[in-house]
């Protein structure tokens, strides 16, 4: 189980994270918040490639600082934008990895043999990666990250930059991963952990807002949340999250205690739930 007690990250005058405590156990957990409100601070710290001014983060109950090296030999992380070399193909790049890691050579020709059928790149082992697209490129990563079997996998943003039909597969990929480890996804794309996280962490304004699941975070806007016809006038109290098309016509998609008279109510998805809870941040 991994902990974080009352972390506080500050750079000089300026406090990214104020007073952060959550507990992550296996499974999925979104880290879903806008660009700048500290999810790669936090996962940095998770990582240690940044430690806290403030509080500690324990795994299993020990300190992960002092743990050094066993905490990071149990770690499995992939950063936003990894380094590659083009002219290496997967098989190549990976066995680099594990030489990096200490990993036994034919303890690792097994592992590697094995995740590349996992991510699906088998067919691919020695095409270089200069060839590959963003996705095949991420499902590299996802590999590597998971050359140690890692207990905890920490992944900042990893379907930045794909098109629908790669974050489909990427979702898969993951939610094949997390049936027996933490898995911690850092996100601002809603999509990607609506229907894989068994829970939410949303941050506000540096802190924690929240740590529910979905169906919980959701549940907190029912009965706020309508479509009315696109050229109906919004007055105060009555707030637009987004538009969209219903039998050919546009409508919007408002949240509101006291709705226009032609609003219908719909229940609430995270999408909805995001928008209203950062609506004030002018932000996306």
């Amino acid at each position: 189980m991994l902990s974080v007690e009352h972390v506080t990250k500050r750079y000089g005058a300026f406090t990214a994270l104020e007073d952060i405590s959550l507990t992550f156990s296996s499974g999925v957990c979104g880290l879903l918040a806008p660009n700048g409100a500290g999810k790669t601070t936090l996962i940095k710290m998770l990582t240690t490639l940044l430690f806290p001014t403030e509080g500690q983060i324990l795994w299993d109950g020990e300190d992960i600082l002092s743990m050094g090296s066993d905490y990071r030999g149990l770690l499995g992380y992939l950063p936003q934008e990894f380094g590659y070399y083009p002219n290496y193909t997967p098989k190549q790049f990976l066995r680099y990895a594990a030489a990096l890691q200490c990993i036994p050579r034919q303890t690792a020709d097994q592992r590697i043999v094995s995740l590349l059928e996992v991510v699906g790149l088998s067919d691919s082992a020695d095409r270089k990666l200069k060839k590959f697209s963003g996705g095949m490129l991420q499902r590299v990563g996802i590999a590597v990250a998971m050359l140690n079997d890692p207990r905890l996998l920490i992944l900042d943003e990893p379907t930045a930059g794909l098109d629908p039909r790669e974050r489909v597969r990427f979702r898969s990929l993951i939610h094949s991963l997390s049936k027996d480890r933490i898995v911690i996804l850092s996100t601002h794309i809603v999509s990607d952990i609506e229907t894989i996280a068994s829970q939410i962490v949303m941050l506000r304004d540096h802190r924690l807002y929240c740590c529910e699941s979905p169906a919980a975070i959701c549940g907190r806007f029912r009965g706020k949340v309508f479509e009315v016809p696109a050229d109906t006038p919004l007055t105060g109290g009555q707030y637009l999250l987004s538009e969209g098309q219903r039998d050919g016509g546009t409508v919007l998609r408002i949240l509101s205690d006291a709705p226009p008279q032609t609003a219908v109510a719909v229940t609430p998805g995270l999408e909805d739930a995001f928008l209203a809870i950062y609506r004030e941040e002018g932000r996306s």
